[in-house]
């Protein structure tokens, strides 16, 4: 872990004891204004790591936006016992203007590391992070959400082999706990690169708000904050560790009205059937059977679907 040595972000110096936020210019819109990715920095007096709470990659997953936003406005920078804290929680503003996953022209700011700073937006976005936060960083929390009408039931994602990642998860205590390879030119790639722990949590909807996902993710980053002696907190509730080595999902295999049977959370058997898409006048009735023992992890709420449109996420041992 990193001391409490000079910290120097944006030109802008964080002493040991000092609270600041840094605002990171990444570019006008078309009627001029300006964007700025906005950190809160926490430092305490005493020397300990350097943990990033992110969140808003996606611009229009507001669960992970609203952990952060309800952590910034609980946590009492006079309790950091040591250590420094950045806390972002809208990375993506673009797309959270727009209530969007990607930028304007269409690209994931989380296919985009370790970006540019003459790239596209979204290049940019994931450039400023890079160059000027991640150098500092001993640990990121990052906040996720499913996509729309995609529900997430609350897990932690990392990186298979990380065995830190692997011990905070544990500490974080979602629900469920999933290993999963990197995917290219992800913060997750970049992070495990610079060998930097990372946990992703998934909970909720796009678009939506979840108090449950809401819920589980801040009593997770608390507890993991607990456990790095950087801020006294108490939580009595311990979930069982389901740790699932893979997943994936079971699709429509006709295109008709989605009537689910099994919702997230729930455990289901191989050959069992978990849902059913029915036609708008054929009578007949097309089940959806999970192919292995295990979780459902995440599941759909479009009420009719076309022909190969993901319905439920299946995590399995």
């Amino acid at each position: 872990m990193k001391k409490n040595e000079e910290l120097i972000i944006n030109n802008k110096e964080i002493h040991p004891g000092e609270n600041q936020m840094v605002r990171m210019f990444v570019g006008k819109l078309p009627s001029g204004n300006k964007i700025f990715i906005n950190a809160s920095v926490f430092r305490s007096e005493q020397s300990g790591p350097t943990v990033l709470l992110l969140a808003g990659m996606h611009g229009d997953e507001f669960d992970g936006i609203e952990i952060l936003r309800l952590f910034l406005r609980d946590f009492a920078p006079g309790g950091l016992l040591k250590g420094t804290l950045i806390v972002i929680p809208v990375l993506n503003i673009y797309g959270f203007l727009n209530f969007s996953r990607e930028v304007p022209d269409g690209k994931d700011v989380n296919r985009s590391f370790p970006g540019l700073a003459t790239g596209s937006l979204a290049s940019r976005v994931a450039n400023s992070l890079t160059k000027k936060i991640l150098p500092f960083i001993d640990l990121i929390l990052d906040m996720h959400t499913g996509g729309a009408m995609s529900y997430n039931f609350p897990q932690i994602r990392y990186t298979k082999g990380d065995e830190r990642a692997l011990e905070l998860s544990k500490v974080f205590n979602a629900p469920f706990t999933i290993s999963k390879s990197t995917i290219p030119k992800s913060l997750r790639k970049i992070a495990v690169k610079r060998e930097i722990p990372i946990l992703v949590y998934e909970g909720g909807e796009a678009l939506r708000r979840d108090e449950f996902a809401i819920n589980m993710g801040t009593r997770g980053i608390y507890r993991v904050l607990n456990y790095l002696e950087m801020v006294p907190s108490e939580d009595d509730v311990e979930y069982p560790f389901i740790h699932l080595g893979g997943s994936s999902w079971r699709r429509a295999t006709q295109a008709g009205f989605f009537v689910p049977i099994k919702k997230s959370g729930d455990a289901v058997k191989k050959g069992e059937v978990i849902g059913t898409v029915q036609d708008l006048y054929d009578l007949r009735v097309y089940e959806i059977k999970s192919v292995r023992d295990g979780f459902v992890i995440g599941n759909s709420f479009a009420p009719v679907v076309h022909q190969g449109d993901a319905l439920y996420h299946i995590g399995y041992f």
